[in-house]
């Protein structure tokens, strides 16, 4: 019988609210071969340790296959949760494995923290521009977004004075090669914002997905680190996806017990626990050490990657464009004159087969510039690299 004209689908206020990602709208026209594309935050398929992984699962599967295909505890795998304290510790913040969680991708991470600390109407901080994944979470549960600016050196600490701050649930910070910019937070800044954040008693949630990917320049603190040191909540994000491979979907949360607590009590309501038999193959592949070996290799391959596009844009852009230039990651922000809308730009670049990503979508509860744009360069050869930053050049024109 056709239903197709009685039935009627009621979504919640919620539902209705969310709309789909620009750039997941985007990877739907790079699909086809032909397109160059600079959008994706894809990692490099080059850097994914395939025999080592594979060597993984046959190992749990072959010596602990009733653990591995079984369900899990909440709080993950106990070896992979003590490995990341372990880790943590070495890098100067002592970690208990109790304060670890581990989760299904670092995307999941932010959903919860999302329902641990949102209300509707809640006061969320975030630099602008701040990562889009994070801004679509968070919008499932009507925040009110209040920007911190971010420049050269990263976020603004200074700017977090008493009435940008007043009734706020947390700031949200990618302090390493952040997403969408390349920009890191340099060390006095660091420094600020956890010592405002601690007199404040602000949460901060530090996302750090490409922190082991720095190939040049020299490494800065934690934020958890210096948080714990000046008494801050520090509640730091991680995963596997940039450092081994994203289709394992392998992140994990390090926070104070309490916030682990609820964490663990909302994952349970999510999906039970995540993937045992991923989280114990992943656990074999670097319990012995094997990042220490396979990160530099990773880190070479972006440096090449990102002084490609690095030297095409000096060579193809206008003397009037400016743009970032990492020390580790995967992203470079453009920002050309104004006048020029990257969202009229977009349509444009794709009839020429090149694709990117337009900086506006990645700016919450500001007017957004629409003179930007996000250049991934990790994942296109360096042939197409040039062809394609000569294009977008091109079509963007010489300077004025």
């Amino acid at each position: 019988m056709d239903t197709s004209t009685t039935h009627r689908t009621v979504f919640s206020q919620r539902a209705n609210q969310i709309t789909s990602s620009a750039i997941r709208e985007i990877l739907k026209i790079t699909e086809r071969p032909e397109v160059i594309s600079f959008a994706g935050g894809l990692p490099s398929p080059e850097g994914f340790p395939v025999a080592e992984l594979q060597a993984g699962f046959d190992h749990v599967l072959e010596t602990q296959p009733a653990v591995a295909l079984q369900y899990g505890r909440t709080e993950g795998y106990t070896p992979l949760r003590e490995w990341v304290a372990q880790e943590m510790s070495r890098e100067g913040a002592k970690v208990e494995t109790d304060e670890v969680l581990i989760v299904s991708g670092s995307q999941q991470a932010l959903d919860m923290l999302g329902k641990l600390f949102i209300d509707p109407g809640s006061r969320v901080l975030v630099e602008a521009p701040s990562y889009l994944g994070a801004l679509q979470s968070f919008s499932l549960f009507d925040p009110q977004f209040q920007s911190v600016p971010t420049d050269a050196r990263g976020l603004v600490a200074e700017a977090l004075d008493d009435d940008l701050v007043r009734d706020a649930r947390f700031i949200y910070v990618l302090p390493n090669f952040q997403n969408p910019t390349g920009l890191t937070l340099d060390l006095e800044r660091r420094q600020i914002l956890v010592q405002r954040c601690a007199d404040l008693g602000l949460p901060i949630i530090e996302d750090d997905p490409y922190g082991e990917l720095r190939y040049s320049g020299e490494p800065q603190p934690s934020l958890l680190r210096l948080g714990r040191a000046a008494g801050a909540t520090v509640i730091r994000l991680g995963t596997f996806s940039k450092v081994l491979a994203p289709g394992l979907r392998l992140g994990y949360v390090v926070a104070p017990r309490d916030i682990i607590s609820k964490l663990v009590q909302i994952k349970q309501a999510t999906d039970l626990h995540t993937a045992m038999v991923t989280q114990m193959a992943v656990y074999e592949a670097v319990r012995t050490g094997f990042l220490k070996d396979h990160l530099p290799k990773v880190r070479a391959l972006y440096r090449r990657q990102c002084g490609y596009m690095l030297d095409a844009l000096q060579a193809h852009f206008p003397a009037d464009a400016q743009w970032t230039r990492p020390q580790g990651g995967m992203f470079i922000w453009v920002t050309l004159r104004p006048g020029i809308d990257t969202g009229v730009l977009l349509q444009s670049a794709i009839a020429r087969n090149v694709a990117f990503v337009p900086g506006a979508p990645f700016y919450a509860g500001v007017q957004a510039p629409v003179n930007t744009l996000r250049l991934s360069f990790v994942t296109v050869p360096e042939a197409r690299i040039r062809t394609g930053v000569q294009v977008l050049g091109e079509l963007i024109g010489p300077a004025k």
